[in-house]
């Protein structure tokens, strides 16, 4: 188990690989990062720069000019009371050099990557032949509630990679718009400890659009949600190496119109803690979030599974198309701090509407409590999945 520590005052913290697996450490009543660093944009500053190299911590607002090209070559961290604008239709492409580089919205800061199904927004790779695992990422960092701290407090922890502060319990909170946006070729990690994943959300508030996001050929996960509450919408994992959708740290939020679809690697579809287990759960709740319209698109290997609901997570999942799969839903738990098997006798954790084709096992049990499929589901064959044909067009890659 890992120590709490009194954060006594960072600056800006450009690179800290931290211990954990799922989560972070612990900071105790941090006041956020207080800096005086400027951008260290390059390029020459004459009339007729083209490119500009962005890295380092941005104090004041960062706006991108459509008519430069912009190349991540280490951390950006976008400070608190500055907002980071990328205009729609912009490509932003980052330096191959994995986990460090990566573009970090922190607490308090915004950001403002607002592109459209014609024109949508890219953060990509910059290699030449690109593949997963080339940069770091997307990560928001918010203060709204996570249970790895006293419920209703405003401790805080601090993100696995670059050490930066998320958590409150400011539940609206706004870290801005990420909407018709692509990320490609990110995610990694440290060690097989500290890890980024395409878009890392970390204590994310409602008052934030999470909507038309794409994480493509990422080498972690695609989507990972550290507590927080928001309410993402239309989010598609093409190809993770990893999980595709993750959530930890007391997740109550919501996942609406969720496209999955498998690679050669890959791992979970949806990997669900209701709490992070290298720590343990402050807060005294569990993630709940409410998770619809889903398809998952397996490659039927034998020895996949779509669904793994641990660490006493509850929910509900309604209108889920399972496409081959051994495994659907693998339940895990026990009769102490992991109630997960609890969740499902208390009707806290149900699967309404769903149809399995090509699923060999659509659940399977190790939570140490004793239920049925009929304990869990409601609604078999009725499940329709989400239309990705028709919100996907235009914007997404990669869809079969």
């Amino acid at each position: 188990m890992k120590n709490k520590f009194l954060f006594l005052g960072i600056a800006a913290a450009l690179f800290i690989a931290c211990e954990s697996d799922d989560t972070s450490d612990i900071v105790i009543n941090d006041n956020s990062v207080t800096n005086n660093t400027t951008n260290n944009s390059t390029g020459g500053g004459s009339e007729e720069e083209t490119t500009v190299n962005l890295s380092g911590v941005y104090t004041s607002d960062l706006t991108l000019d459509p008519d430069i090209e912009y190349i991540v070559t280490g951390p950006v961290l976008i400070a608190s009371g500055a907002t980071f604008t990328v205009p729609a239709g912009m490509t932003i492409k980052a330096e191959p050099v994995g986990v460090n580089a990566y573009i970090a919205i922190q607490q308090g800061a915004r950001i403002v990557a607002d592109g459209t199904a014609i024109n949508p927004i890219v953060f990509t790779s910059n290699a030449a032949a690109p593949s997963a695992g080339n940069w770091g990422g997307l990560v928001l960092c918010g203060r709204a509630p996570i249970n790895s701290t006293a419920d209703g407090s405003t401790d805080t922890a601090t993100t696995e990679v670059g050490g930066l502060s998320y958590g409150g319990n400011t539940a609206d909170d706004d870290s801005g718009i990420v909407r018709y946006v692509r990320i490609e070729y990110a995610g990694g990690a440290i060690d097989g400890n500290a890890e980024l994943n395409s878009l890392s959300v970390y204590a994310v508030g409602t008052g934030t659009v999470i909507d038309y996001v794409e994480a493509y050929e990422g080498s972690d996960d695609g989507f990972e949600f550290f507590g927080g509450t928001v309410n993402a919408n239309h989010l598609v994992v093409v190809n993770a190496e990893d999980d595709s959708i993750d959530w930890t740290e007391g997740f109550v939020g919501s996942i609406t119109d969720a496209y999955v679809q498998h690679g050669a690697s890959h791992d979970k579809a949806f990997e669900c803690d209701g709490y992070n287990t290298d720590f343990s759960n402050e807060g005294g709740y569990f993630s709940a979030p409410t998770v619809t319209n889903v398809t998952i698109v397996g490659i039927n290997d034998g020895t996949s599974e779509a669904v793994r609901l641990r660490a006493g997570t509850q929910g509900t999942f309604n209108n889920m198309v399972f496409n081959d799969f051994d495994e659907a839903f693998d339940l895990d738990g026990d009769a102490g701090d992991n109630p997960t098997g609890q969740g499902v006798l208390d009707d806290l954790l149900n699967v309404i509407d769903v149809t399995f084709n090509n699923v060999t096992t659509p659940l399977k049990n190790d939570t140490g409590f004793t239920f049925d499929e009929t304990d869990i589901f409601s609604g078999v064959g009725n499940g329709t999945g989400t239309d990705i044909a028709t919100w996907g067009a235009g914007w997404t890659v990669g869809i079969n």
